[in-house]
C-alpha cells in the first residue's frame, strides 16, 4: 500500500518539511534508503546519512535543523524512534492480516472458534478448545484439548500448546515454543526414577510475548503462571509451578527451576540460572550468566556472578580475582 507524507504526518501527529504528496510503500534504514521508502533519524551518529539517503521520507525530531540541503521530505515529530516503531507496528498489522481457515487443518467439532481468525494449514485444534476473536494460528500449530486462546493473540508456525493451558489476549508466541509440557518431576524408588504425574497447566496472561523454542512446563498441581506484560526471549526454560510477575523480561538461554517466584519489573540477562523454590523481589536486575542460589528479598538490587553478589561487590571482588596469579607469584618469589 502507498501512503503519502500528508497521511503519515496525520498518523504520527507530525509536521512536514518538503513535498506532502510524496508517497512511500516500504520501510528502510536511513543508510539503505531507496526511492519510495520511509526511514527515521534518532541517533546523532547517523546524521551524515540524512544528506545522502535516497529515502523519500525521513522521520526526524522536532528540533532537527539541517546543515545542508536534503532531498527527502521530512516529518518532524516529538520522538522519531517511537514514531517509527508505531509505523512498524502498523506495517506488521497490515502484512500479517491473514483471515480464513486453510486446508488441510483439523478443528474439533466441540471447539469454539471466534470471528476473523486465521488457522493455517496442518494446524490442529483439539476438543473443547476455545479460540477467541482475531486470533492468528499459523501452520503446524498444535492446540490441545481444553486450551483457551484469547482475542488477538498470535501463535506462529510450529507452536505447541498442551491440554488445558491458557493464553491471554494480545499475546505473541514464536515458532517452536512448547507451552505445557510435563514438569521435571520424579521420585526415586529402589534407585530408579519414577515419574510424578504433572496434572496442572500453564496460564499466560495478557500482552505476553514469548520467543522461539522456549519451553514452559505445566505445574505438578495448580498452574505455572506468566503474568501480564512479561517478555520472554528465545530458548528460555521455565519449570513447573514457576510464577513470573508483571512486566518482567527474561533474556535468551535463561533457566528458572521449579516453584521459584520472580517479582514485577525484573530483568534477567542471558543465561541466568535460578535455583528452585526461591523468591526474587520486584525490580531486581540480574546480569548475564549469573546464578541465583538463595532468595533475593531487597527490591531493586542489581546482581552479578555465580553465586550472584550485589554488582558493586562483584566488581570489587573481580579486581582482586583477576590479579590472583600475580599475587601468588609475588608471594612465591619472596
Amino acid at each position: 500500500m502507498n501512503f503519502s507524507a500528508k497521511q503519515l504526518a496525520q498518523i504520527l501527529e507530525g509536521t512536514i518539511e518538503g513535498n506532502e504528496d510524496v508517497s512511500v510503500n516500504k520501510l528502510s534504514k536511513i543508510e539503505e534508503g531507496s526511492e519510495g521508502s520511509i526511514s527515521f533519524l534518532a541517533n546523532p551518529k547517523y546524521v551524515s546519512f540524512i544528506y545522502e539517503t535516497k529515502a523519500s521520507i525521513v522521520i526526524v525530531g522536532k528540533d532537527f535543523v539541517p546543515e545542508k540541503p536534503i532531498s527527502s521530505t521530512l516529518i518532524k515529530v516529538e520522538n522519531p524512534y517511537q514514531s517509527f516503531a508505531k509505523l512498524l507496528e502498523a506495517y506488521n498489522s497490515i502484512k500479517n492480516n491473514k483471515v480464513g481457515i486453510e486446508q488441510p487443518s483439523f478443528i474439533s467439532e466441540t471447539a469454539k472458534v471466534g470471528e476473523n481468525v486465521y488457522i493455517g494449514a496442518f494446524a490442529y485444534i483439539g476438543n473443547k478448545a476455545e479460540i477467541g476473536q482475531n486470533v492468528k494460528i499459523y501452520p503446524h500449530v498444535y492446540v490441545g484439548d481444553g486450551v483457551i486462546i484469547k482475542d488477538n493473540s498470535v501463535l506462529y508456525a510450529g507452536v505447541k500448546v498442551y491440554t488445558e493451558c491458557e493464553v491471554g489476549k494480545n499475546c505473541i508466541i514464536h515458532s517452536g515454543t512448547v507451552i505445557g509440557s510435563d514438569g521435571f518431576g520424579y521420585s526415586v524408588e529402589n534407585g530408579k526414577y519414577i515419574k510424578v504425574p504433572q496434572t496442572g497447566n500453564v496460564v499466560i496472561e495478557d500482552e505476553v510475548e514469548i520467543g522461539g523454542n522456549a519451553c514452559i512446563d505445566r505445574a505438578t498441581l495448580g498452574s505455572t503462571i506468566i503474568r501480564k506484560g512479561v517478555k520472554i526471549d528465545n530458548l528460555v526454560h521455565i519449570a513447573h509451578n514457576v510464577e513470573i510477575d508483571e512486566n518482567t523480561a527474561v533474556a535468551a538461554q535463561s533457566g528458572i527451576a521449579g516453584s521459584s517466584k520472580i517479582g514485577k519489573n525484573c530483568q534477567l540477562g542471558g543465561q541466568v540460572g535460578i535455583a528452585g523454590h526461591l523468591s526474587i523481589a520486584d525490580n531486581v536486575k540480574i546480569q548475564a550468566q549469573s546464578g541465583i542460589a538463595s532468595n533475593i528479598t531487597t527490591k531493586g538490587l542489581s546482581l552479578q556472578g555465580s553465586p550472584a553478589l550485589p554488582i558493586m561487590n562483584f566488581k570489587k571482588s573481580y579486581v582482586h580475582f583477576k590479579n590472583l596469579p600475580d599475587i601468588i607469584a609475588k608471594k612465591e618469589n619472596k
